[in-house]
């Protein structure tokens, strides 16, 4: 590296200028693109924060138990929160969409409720004033950066509702008796034994389970013991017995309505003995009208805090009852988790974080956003020159490297693709200056290449570019993905307006270059209308465009977790459609693409852009190379600016 460089065009960039031992890279031959070589003069957001919790964190997940963070896999449902549009949050379940593992420097954060939390510098709790890292420092557009220290008050039901160890001693007796005698208050209404048809089959399950377990005495003559009743009151029901009870009576007449539990034990002496097992368990309990006419519910009090704690005390077999989606996000009654201590331990821990649909989750009793790391730039460019803190690698030597490296005798001349990872025309450009030479430098050496950019910056090569077109074949393209101008903004950040863009086409072939547009990414569900569509196809022809491609989103690793928090903030009832659309990995469902082509192809041809790309591997894509340059002097280096 020759500098990191800061400038006042570019407050929230940090540009690493570099120099490349090599610039040309071959495109490995299973890839099915049609180019087998490209060059990158920058290396866009190279790096960004994780945000890490070490592997037995527990998070909560969508059953209202908890896995620890290590376990969790993409697929995995847990609960996040979203906003309710009235200033206030509430639990969703959302799916695990990426999972990552890495070693980062940890951190302990002790509160008082006795959680301690391993995790890195950069990661970020809710706390009641909004996100906060563990640690000060820089993180995109912020000097100083929100974070924690002793005494902030942070979001999330706190430790008690974080289930731990074994079952308690006589929770199963209990569990069987509160099941068994609310089943059967049930059970009257149709004179029907145990189990009625009111037991769901968890519950049946474990039941199974816990009756099959159970010792039975052997004989011993007339003096034999009789085998106790699964059903049998304790003189002094311990504390155990008194949660396996709760349980049972849970799974046998709980009700959950928007993410409210409400036992409706059915007749007086058994909500009696519930009361009196809940109290015993530390609840409190509030009795109020039920859906049932003339039957009493019960509500522990407290808000979701108790009652996942409730759960976790609990453990009641049936998944819908702890299920807390739709609850409001409230202080637990003791009040927030606060922070005790921040402390540096100077080791290097392994690390493990999730990206989830709503971008974040429950952790250890606290919420805890997800990580946004993305290694370079992805499909959308989501992060070049945006609000993001982006770290920009500068290849600041990459024409005279290309150049030595045109000029071997094994070179073929094959065509070179810019503008596949990085956009060689993004804001970077204006200030390095770097296409100039990459483009004289394949021109001399009559290699075939083409530009793929969303940045308007290529406008002030076209002279070079119609010139170097005479020598060897250019082909130039612009990504235009939609129309609407509120959309782009959210989703291509810091990048020229789709009519800016358009402009450029008009542009592009007034220079008499030949000018495609990759329609790229369509939305699902979004932008993917055959009224949107055909707007836009109708403009780029009007732009004089000679043909268009259409492609579906691709959600690449990276490019996925931001589109898919994004897509949970503001159209979260997409989400399981695109899970579901996604599920296989990057790329759509094959029948999505079909449905996508069927819809696109009569669109392109009343269009006129409906004709076929070229192939630069096709036999014959090539102009007659001009004569081989000769090697630079590699001893030759740039001129002293002073």
């Amino acid at each position: 590296m020759l500098h990191s460089v800061r400038t006042p065009g570019f407050a929230d960039t940090v540009f690493h200028e570099v120099e490349a031992r090599s610039v040309l890279n071959r495109v490995p031959s299973s890839s099915p693109v049609p180019f087998g070589w490209t060059v990158n003069p920058y290396r866009g957001c190279s790096h960004a924060c994780t945000y890490c919790l070490v592997p037995d964190t527990p998070v909560l997940t969508a059953d209202g138990r908890s896995r620890p963070i290590g376990e969790l896999r993409p697929g995995d449902e847990v609960v996040g929160t979203l906003a309710d549009g009235g200033g206030r949050r509430r639990f969703v379940r959302t799916p695990v969409l990426a999972r990552w593992s890495t070693r980062r420097r940890a951190q302990e954060v002790t509160l008082d409720d006795g959680t301690v939390l391993v995790t890195s510098a950069e990661h970020r709790f809710l706390t009641t004033t909004g996100w906060a890292h563990v640690r000060p420092g820089r993180c995109r557009s912020s000097a100083d950066r929100p974070h924690l220290t002793p005494g902030t008050a942070l979001v999330g039901p706190g430790a008690a509702a974080v289930p731990g160890g074994p079952r308690p001693e006589g929770y199963a007796e209990g569990w069987l008796c509160g099941l068994v005698r609310a089943d059967a208050v049930r059970g009257r209404v149709r004179a029907e034994p145990f189990p009625t048809g009111w037991v769901e089959l968890e519950a049946l399950a474990r039941a199974h389970h816990l009756l099959t377990a159970r010792p039975v005495p052997v004989a011993a003559g007339m003096l034999a013991a009789p085998a106790p009743s699964p059903t049998a009151w304790p003189h002094r029901p311990a504390r155990g017995w008194s949660a396996g009870f709760v349980g049972g009576i849970v799974d046998a007449c709980g009700e959950v309505s928007a993410g409210v539990l409400r036992i409706v034990p059915g007749e007086e002496t058994l909500a009696r003995a519930c009361v009196d097992a809940l109290r015993r368990l530390g609840f409190r309990v509030a009795s109020e009208p039920s859906a049932r006419p003339g039957v009493r519910a019960l509500r522990v009090l407290g808000g979701v805090a108790e009652q996942l704690r409730l759960v976790a005390v609990t453990d009641p077999a049936v998944a819908r009852m702890r299920d807390v989606g739709g609850a409001r996000v409230e202080e637990p009654p003791g009040g927030a988790p606060r922070v005790v201590s921040i402390r540096d331990t100077g080791t290097l821990r392994p690390m493990v974080d999730i990206t989830t649909g709503t971008g974040d989750f429950v952790a250890a009793g606290v919420v805890s956003h997800n990580c946004f790391a993305r290694n370079t730039h992805t499909y959308l460019d989501l992060d070049a020159g945006a609000d993001f803190d982006s770290q920009i690698v500068v290849k600041v030597n990459v024409a005279r490297v290309l150049e030595r490296e045109l000029a071997r005798p094994s070179w073929r001349r094959e065509h070179v693709a810019m503008g596949t990872n990085t956009d060689p025309y993004q804001r970077a450009e204006g200030r390095y200056r770097l296409m100039p030479g990459v483009i004289g430098a394949l021109a001399r050496s009559g290699t075939p290449f083409s530009v793929l950019t969303k940045g308007t910056v290529l406008g002030r090569d076209l002279p070079q570019l119609a010139a170097a077109n005479a020598d060897v074949r250019v082909g130039t393209g612009v990504s235009i993905a939609l129309l609407d101008r509120e959309l782009q903004s959210h989703l291509e950040p810091g990048t020229p307006s789709p009519w800016a863009r358009l402009d450029l086409v008009r542009r592009i072939t007034d220079a008499g270059l030949p000018c495609g547009v990759m329609v790229a990414p369509v939305l699902p569900w979004l932008t993917d209308s055959t009224e949107a569509l055909d707007a836009l196809l109708g403009e780029i022809a009007a732009a004089g465009a000679s043909r268009a491609t259409v492609l579906a989103l691709h959600l690449r690793p990276g490019t996925r977790e931001w589109f898919l928090a994004w897509l949970g903030r503001t159209h979260p009832a997409l989400l399981p459609r695109y899970a579901r659309l996604y599920r296989g990995g990057a790329y759509a469902t094959p029948d999505y693409r079909r449905a996508l082509a069927r819809r696109v192809s009569p669109l392109l041809a009343r269009h006129g852009l409906d004709r076929p790309e070229p192939n630069p591997r096709d036999p014959g894509w090539t102009r007659q190379p001009v004569a081989p340059v000769r090697p630079p002097d590699p001893d030759a280096g740039q001129l002293s600016l002073l």
